[in-house]
């Protein structure tokens, strides 16, 4: 009765798994003028390290490019993770002193998620399960940014602060789905992703940006599910581009 238990709890815990698609840091680049480079380095609370950079090809046509890694190890379970995506888009400037910064970009992107489900009776193990899954994407995001700067106080020293919103709408659909190297049904899902972030400049240049953001599916699925919120700290650089005047 007990083994009978425990391989129901196994079937459970498979089942309440969390998705294997988790939401990359957006590029949030602030873009104003041609010429101007953006890049980030960014990590969350579940571990990922993500890195995205941008460059603004013309006075309001920018390009994006970005990535994230994960590998977290641990006795019941491991989780490797990868994942890259590019775009194209159209950024514009407007409001007094062109402090205000509307982006929009559309791109792909391709990623990985391997994990393995260890269970164990007393240091035995019982039961084990490897999910492997490939998946492509596809997304259109909307930034809104202002480089109007709030100056935080701290220490003694005033340090500007900036601010953004973004909407991100990414569809997610996978290539190949393998547990324990058998084939399993393929899924997908549509994905909103409201994004806020906040940036204190230490230098022209480099800025410390807060990002919160959530993850909403449209569709009900059992792997590809949404409710994975993000909240990380990083640092970005901009060089080039419009200067403020504060």
């Amino acid at each position: 009765m007990f083994k009978l238990l425990k391989l129901v709890f196994v079937l459970l815990f498979f089942a309440s798994c969390s998705s294997v698609y988790v939401p990359t840091v957006p590029n949030t680049p602030m873009l104003s003028a041609q010429g101007e480079f953006s890049g980030g380095a960014h990590i969350n609370l579940k571990g990922d390290a993500n890195f995205n950079g941008a460059y603004a090809v013309s006075n309001h046509i920018g390009l994006l490019l970005g990535g994230a890694l994960m590998k977290d190890e641990r006795r019941t379970r491991d989780i490797r993770r990868k994942q890259l995506e590019g775009g194209i888009g159209y950024f514009d400037t407007f409001g007094p002193d062109h402090t205000r910064i509307l982006e929009v970009y559309a791109g792909i992107g391709t990623g990985s998620t391997h994990r393995t489900y260890r269970v164990y009776d007393k240091d035995v193990l019982i039961s084990t399960e490897l999910q492997e899954v490939n998946y492509s994407k596809t997304f259109l995001q909307v930034n809104y940014s202002s480089r109007k700067n709030r100056n935080f106080h701290l220490f003694g020293n005033n340090y500007p602060i900036n601010y953004g919103t973004a909407l991100r709408i990414s569809h997610v659909s996978m290539g190949t789905f393998l547990i324990n190297g058998s084939g399993q049904p393929k899924e997908d899902n549509i994905f909103l992703e409201p994004v806020f972030f906040t940036r204190m400049r230490l230098s022209r240049a480099v800025q410390l940006q807060y990002t919160t953001s959530y993850n909403l599916g449209l569709k009900n699925r059992k792997y590809m599910t949404a409710g994975n919120s993000i909240f990380s700290v990083g640092a970005v650089i901009n060089v080039g581009g419009l200067k403020s005047k504060n």
